[in-house]
């Protein structure tokens, strides 16, 4: 996560694809607005609550869930693998509405939020520019 083409494909703002597991062991992908934080070393996603994806994540216990979070830009793209845990601290989510903010919009209010944060196991793709 220290090459700066990686970081800055990673800040330009695009839609990602978060693909998260079932519970009966299909996978479940929906498009999200990712954040990474190179010098903590993850990737953020705020969400609901209640949604699916949160839902995936917690019933895989406190270990976390294997997650994959993706961005396409026509011949560049980006999978990365990790475990993902759902964070509730007021703290946590604060950083990750202030990323939002930062690649994206100032995200709209809601108490229900928390944040899923992933920790990267795996990185492929080819994110620098196509000569």
């Amino acid at each position: 996560m220290a090459d700066p083409v990686f970081r800055e494909f990673w800040a330009q703002r695009r839609v990602c694809l978060l693909s998260t597991v079932r519970q009966d062991g299909r996978p479940h992908a929906v498009a999200v607005g990712a954040t990474l934080d190179p010098e903590g070393g993850m990737l953020r996603v705020i969400t609901h609550a209640g949604s699916r994806k949160v839902a995936h994540v917690r019933a895989a216990g406190p270990a976390g869930a294997p997650v994959t979070v993706a961005q396409v830009d026509g011949a560049r793209w980006c999978s990365v693998e990790g475990t993902a845990t759902v964070r509730a601290e007021r703290d946590r989510i604060a950083e990750a509405e202030r990323r939002y903010a930062l690649r994206y919009r100032v995200p709209r209010p809601n108490p229900q939020r928390v944040v899923i944060e992933i920790a990267p196991t795996a990185v492929r793709g080819r994110w620098s520019p196509v000569q």
